[in-house]
Parts: C-alpha cells; sequence; structure tokens
C-alpha cells in the first residue's frame, strides 16, 4: 500500500492524494485491520486526506464501515438494486460516511436504449459476463437477466415524468435518497455527460412514482438479486 500512494504521489506530482478507492478488495481484506491501519498511516503522514473502498456486496459494505476512518463507501444503487437503501444506508448514516452510488443505470440498460437485438463488442463485458463468466455477475446489468431487465425497463418507461430521458428518471431516482453523495454514471460524449448532470435539477419524484419503481422492482428484479448483493 504504502509503495503504491508513494509511486502514485511520484507520478502525479503531488505531495498528497486527496482520495484513494481501493477497488472491490477480496472480502477477506476486510478482516486484515493491518491493511486499514496503514491507510491510517498514510493519513497522519500527510500523503492521503482521505481514503474509501468500493463493494459489491451490502455485506461488504457494512464490514467497511467498522473501520472508524473510512470516508467513503461506493456500492452498486440503482432501480434494479434496492437492497443498499435498507441496512447499510442507515449505518452509513449514522457513522457519516458518504456513499457513493456506482453502476447507477445498470451497465447502461435503465438508459432505455437496449433491445433484445442489441449487440455488444466481444471485449464488453455485457457480451460475455452475463453470468458471471470472468467476474461478479452483480457487476453487469446488476446481475438481472437481460431479458427480464428489459421487461421491467418496459414497465419503468410507463411512469417516466415528462422531460425526463430515462437514464436522468434512473439517476433522479438515486438522488431522491438523502445518504447519496453523488452517483457516477459513465460517459461517452460531452452530451451525455450534460445529460447525466441535468438529472439533478428535476424535482423530485412523487411517493407515488416512487411506490410504483419499487413495485415494479418487487415484481421483475427482487427475487433475481436482493439476497446475492
Amino acid at each position: 500500500m504504502r509503495e503504491f500512494v508513494n509511486s502514485s504521489l511520484k507520478k502525479l506530482q503531488v505531495e498528497r492524494l486527496d482520495l484513494l478507492q481501493l477497488h472491490c478488495p477480496p472480502f477477506q481484506v476486510y478482516y486484515q485491520p493491518e491493511t486499514f491501519g496503514a491507510l491510517d498511516d498514510l493519513v497522519q503522514e500527510g500523503k492521503l486526506r482521505f481514503y474509501g473502498v468500493s463493494v459489491q456486496k451490502v455485506e461488504e459494505g457494512l464490514k467497511a464501515l467498522e473501520f472508524p476512518n473510512l470516508q467513503s463507501v461506493q456500492i452498486v444503487f440503482n432501480m434494479f438494486r434496492q437492497r443498499p437503501a435498507e441496512l447499510f444506508f442507515a449505518e452509513a448514516s449514522r457513522r457519516n460516511v458518504a456513499v457513493i452510488a456506482r453502476v447507477p443505470l445498470a451497465s447502461g440498460m435503465l438508459s432505455g436504449k437496449m433491445k433484445l437485438d442489441t449487440k455488444f463488442d466481444k471485449e464488453d463485458h455485457r457480451a460475455f459476463n452475463r453470468k458471471g463468466e470472468i467476474f461478479d455477475r452483480g457487476e453487469t446489468f446488476s446481475g438481472v437477466d437481460y431479458e427480464i431487465g428489459l421487461q421491467a425497463v418496459e414497465e419503468i418507461r410507463h411512469i417516466l415524468p415528462q422531460g425526463m430521458t430515462m437514464a436522468q428518471f434512473a439517476l433522479r431516482w438515486i438522488l431522491m435518497f438523502p445518504q447519496i453523495a453523488c452517483a457516477i454514471p459513465g460517459a461517452r460524449t460531452p452530451s451525455q455527460v450534460m445529460d447525466n448532470a441535468s438529472s439533478a435539477d428535476f424535482p423530485n419524484l412523487t411517493d407515488e412514482v416512487m411506490n410504483k419503481i419499487k413495485r415494479i422492482y418487487d415484481l421483475y428484479i427482487r427475487n433475481a438479486v436482493h439476497h446475492y448483493w
């Protein structure tokens, strides 16, 4: 850890890193307090300002929260992955830890642009990891079967508020949760970046809309993902 930080400081030609995020470390790392102790030492030495982790499962996020100097947790959270809004959000809030929503568009599925015959490049994980062939299945379409996900998206489309794109709707839904510090959607063009960012400018979603999204989740998605991640 120390060698990595020192190397990064040298490459970036800076004296301190503002944030170091451990990306999905193996679960056993959370039972190795020396790892987080090393990060604490780097903070004390002024080489690191803050550190956090990115996790795949709620259980990993809860375990990470036990380390008192942890400042942020990136966790998969979107209309298809609603479990974090239960115990994890409450615990993160209680410990004043920032929650960063990653994979907010479920690998693009919640953008509403995909169809049954959509083709993906052979190097795109959406083509080769739908059943977790290479890495955790939950990283691809949030673990949801492709065809079932498309059915759920069509149901969501029926309650799309006027003036919003599907992507904006999905992001605005995430921002309805006060524990969320930010969401980190991907984008390929400047217009997509602007489109995503403008989701924060829309008014709050109504309770009726939020409840409808919950019902769609319960009907199409819950059994497939809720207790796995």
